[in-house]
């Protein structure tokens, strides 16, 4: 179901009903958030984009907060009825992982892409990465590029 399957679509090779898989999906994520929700699961903070901008320039590199990468993870046991929507050029299905680390290892944000998503700009291109800047939403902060 994380890989966008419908949840009977994996009665068969689960061997459990649809309201079960849902239900243990659902009991996985909540352990998830509660376990690592209040620390891991956060948006970087108006403090946190301020910290880290004050690093890049100190660095020599103004106006960032981070690295963006994709990266293409081979899928050992993707199932045959998938394998299509995840091969790329060389025929062997991979998953895609969005992330943006900054220069303390911290990871800020990760996107699986979806099926289809064959390139790292097809991946960029739906992943929410940008959504807050674009809608509005991000903290305002402070940085100086090129004197400006």
């Amino acid at each position: 179901m994380a890989y966008g399957s419908a949840a009977d679509a994996m009665d068969k090779y689960l061997r459990l009903a649809d309201t079960t898989a849902h239900k243990c999906l659902e009991e996985f994520v909540s352990g998830v958030i509660n376990l690592f929700g209040d620390e891991y699961l956060i948006k970087p903070t108006a403090e946190d984009l301020q910290r880290l901008l004050n690093l890049g320039e100190y660095c020599g590199f103004p106006g960032i907060i981070g690295s963006i990468d994709c990266m293409h993870w081979k899928w050992k046991n993707c199932p045959t009825a998938r394998k299509k929507q995840y091969s790329r050029g060389s025929g062997k299905p991979t998953i895609v992982l969005e992330a943006v680390a900054s220069q303390d290892l911290w990871i800020w944000h990760a996107f699986f892409g979806p099926p289809g998503t064959l390139n790292d700009i097809n991946v960029l291109d739906r992943s929410p990465v940008f959504d807050d800047i674009l809608e509005g939403r991000a903290p305002r902060v402070i940085y100086v590029v090129n004197g400006r």
